[in-house]
């Protein structure tokens, strides 16, 4: 027996009784309704299966429209319930406006009980296949959410950040390529959430790639998927990176860790908008908003054979550079408070603050990490407090203070300027090699030197 429900609206009572006696004995729930009426009032209506309805109630009218009416209120209600129409009056054109409006199926009295059956049999497929498609639906929503969720949040009110954050939202509504440039730790993959959150694209999913982490070997099954047999491992066709991000947003990181054989791949999947599987020679369009990061020079890169000219134009419409932590001071203190909380509520340590002294710490500090070892650090703290005060002894910071020829200590501004001086020096000159000695982009070496002469 099918476990299905069936719902028979019929004003003619040997109608319902026939279909009831008829229908029992191969689905379990079968009721029925002599005024369509109760159609209006009938409890649990989106739990029916199918419904059998007749299309004329009135006496003398074989329209159809009454049925069309009912069809058309059910399908408000239960927009997945399969309804099939039944009238003792035969028309293609009536049977048509059935079938747009919603309708499954039509069925003519009196009918044949063995061709009725089919017909409801092929209804109840129709409604486990909407059934199906509405659940998967439901969980690709909610998976989106998940992936989706603000796990992670933007800290600061620096000039600095709030000019990378005006730019995220000026670029966030198109679909041009971006490209995310900055040191390590410096919060470049919350930029491309962010740049996806304020994104039209916001409602589906964001899928990051670490590209250094991939092999080589296993770059395009990766990126592209790969069908059944293709390899040894291939045991089921498997979409890639590409295709699972159709409609949403694609975050390659360390983009500048790949060979010029994997560039070359990439590109051609950028330019055609499409991916071919591993072991198949049909093309797959994708839709796609790309963002990529890197923390490497990719115009020295470019100048020096490393890096392919036509790719970093394709990955570089929209440049955002994220500044280091060094260069926002006003938020280290906002940061290493937010860390404060977050971790003192982990580790069921409320009410933990920073003393003074340890604030001057915090901020004398050059954090070479950035915000990911501003986070590090406050965690290692809050775990390893016993009191309710965080002390200077308590931040174990690794760098040193740099010192002057007559061993004064130098402000972050003097030290920042000594290091650049002396990577010019050690490169005759040359911007880009003493950018990227520096760990930062030419731009910004030709901006820092442009403030030190104003």
């Amino acid at each position: 027996m099918v476990d299905a429900k069936i719902l028979v609206v019929d004003d003619n009572k040997s109608v319902l009784s026939a279909l009831e006696i008829l229908l029992q004995f191969e689905y379990k729930s079968v009721q029925t309704i002599f005024n369509p009426n109760q159609i209006s009032s009938f409890p649990d209506l989106q739990d029916i299966d199918i419904v059998l309805l007749d299309m004329n109630f009135s006496a003398g009218v074989n329209t159809g429209n009454e049925g069309l009416y009912w069809l058309n209120e059910i399908k408000k209600r239960s927009p997945n319930t399969s309804v099939i129409m039944m009238t003792a009056y035969g028309a293609v054109d009536l049977a048509v406006r059935a079938l747009k409006q919603g309708a499954s199926d039509f069925v003519l009295k009196p009918w044949n009980n063995e061709r009725l059956m089919t017909t409801v049999k092929s209804a109840y497929e129709l409604r486990k296949s909407k059934q199906e498609i509405h659940d998967l639906k439901k969980k690709e929503n909610n998976l989106k959410q998940v992936i989706n969720e603000g796990r992670n949040y933007i800290i600061g009110q620096s000039k600095a950040l709030t000019s990378v954050l005006n730019l995220v939202a000026k670029v966030a509504k198109t679909d041009v390529n971006v490209l995310i440039t900055g040191e390590n730790g410096t919060g470049k993959e919350l930029i491309a959430r962010e740049l996806h959150r304020l994104s039209n694209r916001k409602n589906e999913v964001f899928i990051g790639v670490d590209m250094g982490s991939i092999a080589e070997n296993l770059f395009e099954s990766e990126l592209f998927g790969h069908t059944k047999g293709s390899f040894t491992d291939a045991k089921e066709d498997r979409a890639g990176k590409f295709e699972a991000a159709h409609q949403g947003s694609l975050f390659l990181d360390e983009i500048g860790n790949l060979s010029l054989q994997m560039q070359a791949k990439l590109l051609s999947s950028i330019q055609n908008k499409s991916v071919v599987r591993v072991g198949s020679n049909k093309p797959v369009n994708v839709d796609i908003r790309l963002i990529c990061a890197t923390n490497c020079n990719l115009e020295q890169m470019v100048a020096d054979g490393l890096f392919r000219e036509d790719l970093l134009y394709r990955i570089n419409t929209i440049h955002i550079e994220v500044p280091p932590l060094r260069e926002r001071n006003e938020d280290i203190l906002v940061l290493a408070d937010f860390f404060l909380k977050k971790f003192a509520h982990k580790y069921d340590k409320s009410g933990l603050r920073i003393n003074q002294s340890a604030q001057e710490k915090l901020m004398e500090y050059p954090w070479p990490g950035n915000v990911r070892e501003l986070q590090h650090t406050m965690e290692r703290a809050v775990i390893l407090s016993d009191g309710s005060v965080l002390k200077p002894s308590d931040f174990l910071l690794h760098a040193k203070p740099m010192q002057s020829m007559d061993g004064e200590l130098m402000t972050l501004n003097e030290m920042e300027q000594q290091m650049i001086n002396r990577a010019l020096e050690q490169n005759d000159g040359n911007y880009s090699a003493a950018a990227e000695q520096l760990g930062i982009s030419r731009q910004t070496l030709y901006n820092k030197l442009k403030k030190k002469n104003n």
